[in-house]
C-alpha cells in the first residue's frame, strides 16, 4: 500500500511481547527508538505508546526513562502476584481500548506485537476506514496477524537496526506450531510474554475486542 506524508500515525508497542521475543530468539534487547522511526516512515506521528509492566523493586525505571527520552510515552501496569505464585500483567485489553479510542483521529494504526489475539482488532480498525500495520519478529508472530495486516514489517530482517547489545546465546532451532514459529524449549516463556500465561492463538477464549467492549460498557457484537 502507498503511504503519504500527511497520513497521521499512532504506534502502540506491546513491550513485554517484544522483549521476550528478542531475548528468547536472539539474546538481545530491542531498539524501540528505531522501530518507531521506521513505523513513522516520514508521516505525521500523533502518538507512540509503550505498554510496560512495573515491579515492586523498580529495577525497570531506567528502561522506562530511556523510552521517554526517545519520545515514546509509557503506560505502566503493576505486576500482580497471587498467593498461588502466579504472576500476571495483561495489557491486551488496555492496548485494544486505546487503539479503538484513536479511530477517527489517525489514518494508520501501527501495532508492534506478534500476538495473534490482535487479529480481530486489526479487522475492526480496517472496517472503520483505518490502515492497520504490524511490526514484530516473524519467528514468534501469529500467521493470522501477518495475513490481516495492511503492511507487515519483519524486524528479524534487519537485526542490526532493531536489536541492541551482544547476543548472549547461540542461534536456536525453530519448529512450526500453532500458526507461529517458536523455539521448542521456549514455549512457556513465549506464553508468559502474552502477559497471562495462556497459549498463543487460543480461539476458545473471548476475543480482546469483546473484553474491551465489556470494560467500556458496550454491548457485544460480532465482528
Amino acid at each position: 500500500m502507498i503511504t503519504y506524508e500527511d497520513q497521521r500515525v499512532a504506534v502502540f508497542i506491546d513491550t513485554q511481547n517484544m522483549y521476550y521475543s528478542a531475548r528468547n530468539l536472539f539474546g538481545q534487547k530491542v531498539n524501540f527508538g528505531n522501530i518507531v522511526e521506521t513505523a513513522r516512515e516520514g508521516r505525521q506521528l500523533v502518538r507512540a505508546t509503550a505498554y510496560v509492566v512495573a515491579t515492586k523493586t523498580g529495577d525497570e525505571s531506567a528502561f522506562f526513562e530511556a523510552l521517554k527520552k526517545t519520545g515514546i510515552e509509557t503506560k505502566e501496569k503493576h505486576l500482580m502476584e497471587y498467593l498461588s505464585g502466579i504472576k500476571k500483567a495483561d495489557w491486551d485489553v488496555g492496548i485494544t481500548v486505546d487503539v479503538m479510542s484513536m479511530l477517527g483521529r489517525v489514518d494508520t494504526i501501527v501495532l508492534v506485537s506478534g500476538d495473534g489475539d490482535f487479529t480481530h482488532l486489526a479487522q475492526y480498525v480496517q472496517n472503520h476506514g483505518c490502515r492497520f500495520e504490524v511490526m514484530s519478529f516473524r519467528e514468534t508472530t501469529s500467521s493470522q496477524l501477518v495475513e490481516v495486516a495492511d503492511r507487515y514489517t519483519n524486524l528479524s530482517d534487519d537485526k542490526n537496526r532493531y536489536l541492541m547489545g551482544r547476543s548472549r546465546r547461540p542461534p536456536v532451532r525453530m519448529t512450526k506450531g500453532a500458526g507461529v514459529f517458536i523455539e521448542d524449549d521456549q514455549l512457556q516463556a513465549a506464553e508468559e510474554a502474552q502477559g497471562n500465561g495462556r497459549g498463543i492463538d487460543n480461539a476458545e477464549k473471548p476475543s480482546i475486542k469483546q473484553r474491551a467492549q465489556r470494560r467500556m460498557g458496550r454491548p457485544k457484537k460480532s465482528m
